[in-house]
Protein backbone atom coordinates (compact mmCIF):
# COMPACT_ATOMS: atom_id res chain seq x y z
CA UNK A 1 0.00 0.00 0.00
CA UNK A 2 1.26 3.36 -0.64
CA UNK A 3 2.17 5.56 2.03
CA UNK A 4 0.94 8.69 0.37
CA UNK A 5 -2.64 10.12 -0.03
CA UNK A 6 -4.59 11.12 -3.18
CA UNK A 7 -7.20 13.00 -1.57
CA UNK A 8 -10.64 12.05 -1.12
CA UNK A 9 -13.19 11.83 -4.03
CA UNK A 10 -16.84 12.25 -4.51
CA UNK A 11 -17.72 8.74 -3.81
CA UNK A 12 -15.58 8.21 -0.89
CA UNK A 13 -18.25 10.61 0.80
CA UNK A 14 -20.73 9.64 3.60
CA UNK A 15 -23.85 11.62 4.64
CA UNK A 16 -22.62 12.45 8.23
CA UNK A 17 -19.25 11.45 8.38
CA UNK A 18 -16.76 13.35 10.44
CA UNK A 19 -13.60 14.33 9.78
CA UNK A 20 -10.78 15.40 12.14
CA UNK A 21 -8.31 17.41 10.35
CA UNK A 22 -4.24 17.71 10.39
CA UNK A 23 -2.30 19.22 11.24
CA UNK A 24 -2.99 21.74 14.38
CA UNK A 25 -1.76 24.95 13.45
CA UNK A 26 -0.26 27.90 16.09
CA UNK A 27 -1.36 31.43 14.81
CA UNK A 28 1.96 33.69 14.81
CA UNK A 29 2.35 37.53 14.57
CA UNK A 30 4.49 36.78 11.45
CA UNK A 31 1.07 35.00 10.26
CA UNK A 32 -0.56 38.40 10.83
CA UNK A 33 2.53 39.89 8.98
CA UNK A 34 1.98 38.14 5.88
CA UNK A 35 -1.27 38.26 5.95
CA UNK A 36 -1.55 41.94 6.11
CA UNK A 37 1.37 42.15 3.51
CA UNK A 38 -0.44 40.54 1.03
CA UNK A 39 -4.14 42.45 1.30
CA UNK A 40 -3.40 45.78 3.32
CA UNK A 41 -6.31 45.34 5.60
CA UNK A 42 -6.20 48.99 7.49
CA UNK A 43 -8.98 47.99 10.36
CA UNK A 44 -7.80 49.77 13.52
CA UNK A 45 -8.57 47.11 15.99
CA UNK A 46 -6.65 44.62 14.04
CA UNK A 47 -3.88 46.74 13.39
CA UNK A 48 -3.04 48.01 16.85
CA UNK A 49 -2.52 46.47 20.08
CA UNK A 50 -2.88 49.85 21.53
CA UNK A 51 -6.33 50.45 19.50
CA UNK A 52 -7.23 47.46 20.54
CA UNK A 53 -6.95 47.12 24.42
CA UNK A 54 -8.26 50.94 25.11
CA UNK A 55 -11.50 49.37 23.54
CA UNK A 56 -11.81 46.06 25.31
CA UNK A 57 -9.56 43.39 23.76
CA UNK A 58 -6.84 41.80 25.79
CA UNK A 59 -4.62 42.56 22.58
CA UNK A 60 -5.11 42.97 18.56
CA UNK A 61 -7.23 40.14 17.57
CA UNK A 62 -6.41 38.03 14.51
CA UNK A 63 -8.12 39.14 11.29
CA UNK A 64 -11.73 37.25 11.28
CA UNK A 65 -11.11 36.57 7.72
CA UNK A 66 -7.12 34.58 8.57
CA UNK A 67 -9.28 32.69 11.53
CA UNK A 68 -11.29 31.65 8.45
CA UNK A 69 -8.92 30.58 6.05
CA UNK A 70 -6.60 28.53 8.21
CA UNK A 71 -9.46 26.63 9.48
CA UNK A 72 -10.34 26.62 5.95
CA UNK A 73 -7.37 25.18 5.31
CA UNK A 74 -7.08 22.78 7.80
CA UNK A 75 -9.92 21.39 5.67
CA UNK A 76 -8.66 21.27 2.13
CA UNK A 77 -6.68 18.07 2.25
CA UNK A 78 -9.74 15.97 3.42
CA UNK A 79 -12.80 17.80 1.26
CA UNK A 80 -11.44 19.37 -1.38
CA UNK A 81 -8.02 18.18 -2.27
CA UNK A 82 -9.33 17.02 -5.72
CA UNK A 83 -12.05 19.88 -6.24
CA UNK A 84 -13.24 21.30 -9.52
CA UNK A 85 -14.22 24.93 -7.64
CA UNK A 86 -15.14 25.93 -4.00
CA UNK A 87 -18.95 26.71 -4.51
CA UNK A 88 -20.21 28.84 -1.80
CA UNK A 89 -21.08 29.27 2.13
CA UNK A 90 -23.63 29.42 4.54
CA UNK A 91 -24.43 29.72 8.29
CA UNK A 92 -20.95 30.84 9.47
CA UNK A 93 -20.31 32.40 12.93
CA UNK A 94 -17.43 33.63 14.32
CA UNK A 95 -17.87 33.20 18.13
CA UNK A 96 -14.37 33.39 19.79
CA UNK A 97 -11.43 35.96 19.66
CA UNK A 98 -8.52 34.53 18.37
CA UNK A 99 -5.21 35.79 19.95
CA UNK A 100 -1.40 34.94 18.09
CA UNK A 101 -0.02 31.96 20.17
CA UNK A 102 -3.84 30.56 20.33
CA UNK A 103 -3.55 27.10 18.30
CA UNK A 104 -5.98 26.13 15.84
CA UNK A 105 -7.61 22.67 15.08
CA UNK A 106 -10.76 21.81 12.50
CA UNK A 107 -13.27 19.18 12.47
CA UNK A 108 -16.04 18.90 9.66
CA UNK A 109 -19.28 16.91 9.12
CA UNK A 110 -20.83 15.92 5.62
CA UNK A 111 -24.05 17.42 5.61
CA UNK A 112 -24.74 16.82 1.69
CA UNK A 113 -23.59 15.18 -1.64
CA UNK A 114 -25.19 15.25 -4.63
CA UNK A 115 -24.17 13.69 -8.25
CA UNK A 116 -23.53 16.12 -10.61
CA UNK A 117 -25.39 15.02 -14.25
CA UNK A 118 -22.34 14.54 -15.42
CA UNK A 119 -21.44 11.93 -13.09
CA UNK A 120 -17.56 13.18 -13.48
CA UNK A 121 -18.23 14.91 -10.10
CA UNK A 122 -20.44 16.02 -7.53
CA UNK A 123 -21.22 18.34 -4.68
CA UNK A 124 -19.91 18.17 -1.18
CA UNK A 125 -21.50 19.57 1.53
CA UNK A 126 -20.19 20.22 5.26
CA UNK A 127 -20.17 21.69 8.29
CA UNK A 128 -16.57 22.62 9.44
CA UNK A 129 -15.43 23.67 13.06
CA UNK A 130 -12.60 25.50 13.78
CA UNK A 131 -11.03 25.35 17.86
CA UNK A 132 -9.13 26.67 20.00
CA UNK A 133 -6.38 24.58 21.93
CA UNK A 134 -8.52 24.52 24.84
CA UNK A 135 -11.35 23.18 23.37
CA UNK A 136 -13.52 26.52 22.30
CA UNK A 137 -15.55 26.86 19.58
CA UNK A 138 -14.27 29.67 17.78
CA UNK A 139 -15.57 29.49 14.10
CA UNK A 140 -18.27 26.98 12.34
CA UNK A 141 -19.21 27.49 8.65
CA UNK A 142 -20.83 25.53 5.86
CA UNK A 143 -19.48 25.29 3.02
CA UNK A 144 -20.22 23.05 -0.87
CA UNK A 145 -17.72 22.49 -2.90
CA UNK A 146 -17.46 20.57 -6.23
CA UNK A 147 -15.51 17.60 -6.31
CA UNK A 148 -14.36 15.23 -9.19
CA UNK A 149 -15.19 11.43 -8.64
CA UNK A 150 -12.26 8.98 -9.23
CA UNK A 151 -13.84 6.45 -11.12
CA UNK A 152 -16.87 7.95 -12.74
CA UNK A 153 -18.96 4.74 -13.28
CA UNK A 154 -18.54 4.39 -9.50
CA UNK A 155 -22.07 4.01 -7.67
CA UNK A 156 -22.99 7.47 -5.62
CA UNK A 157 -24.39 8.34 -2.56
CA UNK A 158 -27.87 9.03 -2.52
CA UNK A 159 -28.48 12.91 -3.46
CA UNK A 160 -29.25 15.33 -0.49
CA UNK A 161 -29.34 19.10 -0.32
CA UNK A 162 -29.51 20.24 3.13
CA UNK A 163 -31.15 22.75 4.34
CA UNK A 164 -29.84 26.22 5.43
CA UNK A 165 -30.68 29.39 7.00
CA UNK A 166 -31.00 32.03 4.95
CA UNK A 167 -29.08 34.37 6.95
CA UNK A 168 -27.83 34.22 10.87
CA UNK A 169 -30.06 36.05 13.10
CA UNK A 170 -28.75 38.82 14.63
CA UNK A 171 -29.18 37.84 18.36
CA UNK A 172 -26.68 35.34 17.70
CA UNK A 173 -24.11 37.51 16.78
CA UNK A 174 -21.74 39.26 19.06
CA UNK A 175 -19.59 36.46 20.88
CA UNK A 176 -16.43 36.65 19.26
CA UNK A 177 -16.60 40.61 20.12
CA UNK A 178 -15.94 41.60 24.24
CA UNK A 179 -17.83 44.44 25.48
CA UNK A 180 -16.20 48.00 23.81
CA UNK A 181 -15.96 51.09 25.51
CA UNK A 182 -17.21 53.47 22.98
CA UNK A 183 -16.06 55.93 24.65
CA UNK A 184 -12.13 55.33 23.34
CA UNK A 185 -13.31 54.58 20.08
CA UNK A 186 -10.76 56.97 18.37
CA UNK A 187 -12.62 57.70 14.95
CA UNK A 188 -9.35 60.14 14.16
CA UNK A 189 -7.34 56.90 14.36
CA UNK A 190 -9.71 54.42 13.29
CA UNK A 191 -9.67 56.27 9.88
CA UNK A 192 -13.66 57.51 9.35
CA UNK A 193 -16.20 59.31 12.14
CA UNK A 194 -19.00 57.16 10.80
CA UNK A 195 -20.69 54.59 13.02
CA UNK A 196 -23.48 52.33 13.32
CA UNK A 197 -26.71 55.06 12.76
CA UNK A 198 -24.62 56.54 9.86
CA UNK A 199 -25.74 53.94 7.89
CA UNK A 200 -29.17 53.42 6.14
CA UNK A 201 -30.48 50.48 4.83
CA UNK A 202 -30.34 50.41 0.46
CA UNK A 203 -27.26 52.50 1.21
CA UNK A 204 -24.74 51.50 -1.62
CA UNK A 205 -20.64 52.50 -1.69
CA UNK A 206 -18.27 52.00 -3.86
CA UNK A 207 -15.38 51.08 -2.41
CA UNK A 208 -13.82 53.14 -5.24
CA UNK A 209 -9.52 51.29 -5.39
CA UNK A 210 -8.69 48.26 -6.69
CA UNK A 211 -6.10 45.74 -6.52
CA UNK A 212 -4.16 43.48 -8.61
CA UNK A 213 -3.43 40.06 -7.95
CA UNK A 214 -0.27 39.14 -8.73
CA UNK A 215 0.76 34.85 -9.46
CA UNK A 216 3.16 35.00 -6.66
CA UNK A 217 0.76 36.60 -4.07
CA UNK A 218 -2.19 34.36 -4.36
CA UNK A 219 0.09 31.36 -3.88
CA UNK A 220 1.59 32.62 -1.17
CA UNK A 221 -1.50 33.65 0.55
CA UNK A 222 -2.89 29.95 0.01
CA UNK A 223 0.04 28.30 1.49
CA UNK A 224 0.32 31.04 4.47
CA UNK A 225 -3.20 28.69 5.05
CA UNK A 226 -1.49 25.03 4.48
CA UNK A 227 -4.57 24.87 1.96
CA UNK A 228 -3.07 22.17 -0.86
CA UNK A 229 -5.70 22.68 -3.35
CA UNK A 230 -3.73 21.66 -6.50
CA UNK A 231 -5.83 23.58 -8.43
CA UNK A 232 -3.93 26.72 -6.86
CA UNK A 233 -0.46 25.57 -7.09
CA UNK A 234 -0.15 22.65 -9.65
CA UNK A 235 0.26 24.23 -13.13
CA UNK A 236 1.81 21.34 -15.11
CA UNK A 237 -1.58 19.97 -14.34
CA UNK A 238 -3.97 22.80 -14.41
CA UNK A 239 -2.58 23.66 -17.91
CA UNK A 240 -3.97 20.95 -19.71
CA UNK A 241 -7.52 21.18 -16.97
CA UNK A 242 -10.58 23.43 -17.06
CA UNK A 243 -8.82 26.61 -17.38
CA UNK A 244 -6.14 26.20 -18.88
CA UNK A 245 -4.06 27.64 -16.12
CA UNK A 246 -3.90 27.99 -12.18
CA UNK A 247 -7.39 29.14 -10.26
CA UNK A 248 -7.21 31.98 -7.36
CA UNK A 249 -8.56 30.53 -4.10
CA UNK A 250 -12.19 31.72 -3.81
CA UNK A 251 -11.39 33.09 -0.03
CA UNK A 252 -8.46 35.37 -1.64
CA UNK A 253 -11.21 37.64 -3.21
CA UNK A 254 -13.16 38.17 -0.39
CA UNK A 255 -10.14 39.04 1.86
CA UNK A 256 -9.34 41.34 -1.51
CA UNK A 257 -13.15 42.85 -1.14
CA UNK A 258 -13.12 42.88 2.76
CA UNK A 259 -9.84 45.04 2.36
CA UNK A 260 -11.18 47.14 -0.16
CA UNK A 261 -14.84 48.00 2.05
CA UNK A 262 -12.56 50.50 4.44
CA UNK A 263 -13.02 52.58 1.95
CA UNK A 264 -16.27 53.44 3.74
CA UNK A 265 -16.88 51.09 6.34
CA UNK A 266 -13.70 51.69 8.12
CA UNK A 267 -15.11 51.29 11.15
CA UNK A 268 -16.88 48.10 10.95
CA UNK A 269 -14.03 46.81 12.66
CA UNK A 270 -15.53 42.80 12.82
CA UNK A 271 -17.29 40.32 10.74
CA UNK A 272 -20.00 38.53 13.61
CA UNK A 273 -20.89 36.15 10.74
CA UNK A 274 -21.39 35.26 7.37
CA UNK A 275 -25.38 34.43 6.22
CA UNK A 276 -24.27 33.34 2.63
CA UNK A 277 -21.87 33.72 -0.77
CA UNK A 278 -21.31 32.61 -4.16
CA UNK A 279 -18.45 32.18 -6.10
CA UNK A 280 -19.47 33.35 -9.47
CA UNK A 281 -16.82 33.44 -11.63
CA UNK A 282 -13.33 33.07 -11.60
CA UNK A 283 -10.15 35.23 -10.79
CA UNK A 284 -6.97 34.69 -12.15
CA UNK A 285 -3.68 36.55 -11.76
CA UNK A 286 -3.19 39.69 -13.69
CA UNK A 287 -6.86 40.65 -13.02
CA UNK A 288 -7.73 43.56 -10.84
CA UNK A 289 -10.42 43.21 -8.73
CA UNK A 290 -12.75 46.30 -7.01
CA UNK A 291 -15.90 45.87 -5.09
CA UNK A 292 -19.29 48.20 -3.73
CA UNK A 293 -21.19 46.90 -0.98
CA UNK A 294 -25.02 47.76 -0.05
CA UNK A 295 -26.42 47.89 3.50
CA UNK A 296 -29.14 45.08 3.28
CA UNK A 297 -29.99 45.35 6.72
CA UNK A 298 -29.16 47.00 10.43
CA UNK A 299 -30.03 46.02 13.65
CA UNK A 300 -29.67 46.62 17.45
CA UNK A 301 -27.83 43.89 18.83
CA UNK A 302 -29.76 42.57 21.96
CA UNK A 303 -27.74 42.61 25.36
CA UNK A 304 -25.67 45.40 23.70
CA UNK A 305 -25.64 49.08 23.74
CA UNK A 306 -22.20 49.41 22.70
CA UNK A 307 -22.39 48.18 18.98
CA UNK A 308 -24.70 47.42 16.10
CA UNK A 309 -24.96 45.53 13.25
CA UNK A 310 -24.93 45.60 9.47
CA UNK A 311 -26.35 43.45 6.84
CA UNK A 312 -23.77 43.90 3.95
CA UNK A 313 -24.15 42.46 0.87
CA UNK A 314 -20.13 42.73 -0.62
CA UNK A 315 -20.10 42.81 -5.10
CA UNK A 316 -16.35 41.70 -6.03
CA UNK A 317 -15.53 42.68 -9.75
CA UNK A 318 -12.44 41.88 -11.98
CA UNK A 319 -11.31 44.19 -14.38
CA UNK A 320 -14.76 46.63 -13.95
CA UNK A 321 -14.74 49.60 -11.71
CA UNK A 322 -17.99 49.77 -9.43
CA UNK A 323 -19.27 53.31 -9.64
CA UNK A 324 -22.71 51.56 -11.17
CA UNK A 325 -22.64 49.25 -8.69
CA UNK A 326 -22.72 46.13 -11.14
CA UNK A 327 -24.27 43.05 -10.15
CA UNK A 328 -26.63 41.53 -13.01
CA UNK A 329 -27.40 42.14 -17.00
CA UNK A 330 -30.59 41.77 -17.39
CA UNK A 331 -31.26 37.64 -15.82
CA UNK A 332 -28.01 36.55 -15.36
CA UNK A 333 -24.60 38.11 -13.53
CA UNK A 334 -22.96 40.43 -14.95
CA UNK A 335 -19.70 39.05 -16.76
CA UNK A 336 -17.21 41.02 -14.44
CA UNK A 337 -18.69 39.82 -11.41
CA UNK A 338 -16.30 37.26 -9.43
CA UNK A 339 -17.69 37.61 -5.49
CA UNK A 340 -21.25 37.88 -4.02
CA UNK A 341 -21.18 37.66 -0.75
CA UNK A 342 -23.74 38.65 2.52
CA UNK A 343 -22.81 39.42 6.03
CA UNK A 344 -23.02 40.70 9.16
CA UNK A 345 -19.95 43.35 10.80
CA UNK A 346 -20.23 44.86 13.97
CA UNK A 347 -19.76 48.87 14.43
CA UNK A 348 -19.30 51.41 17.25
CA UNK A 349 -23.17 52.96 18.14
Amino acid sequence: MTKTSSGNFFEDFRLGQTIRHATPRTVTVGDVAIYNGIFGPRFAVQSSDAFAQAIGYHHAPIDDLLVFHIVFGKTVPDISLNAVANLGYANCRFLQPVYPGDTLTAVSEVIGLKENSNRKTGIVSVRSSGFRQDGTLVLEYVRWVMVRKRDEAAAAPADHIPRLPTAVEPNLLGDACPPINVGAFDTTLSGSAHKFGDYRIGEKIDHVDGITVEEAEHQMATRLYQNTARIHFNNFAESKGRFGRRLIYGGHVISLARALSFNGLANAFHIGAINGGRHVAPLFAGDTVFAWSEILATSELPRRADVGALRVRSVATKNRSCEDFPLKAGEQDDPAVILDLDYWVLIPR
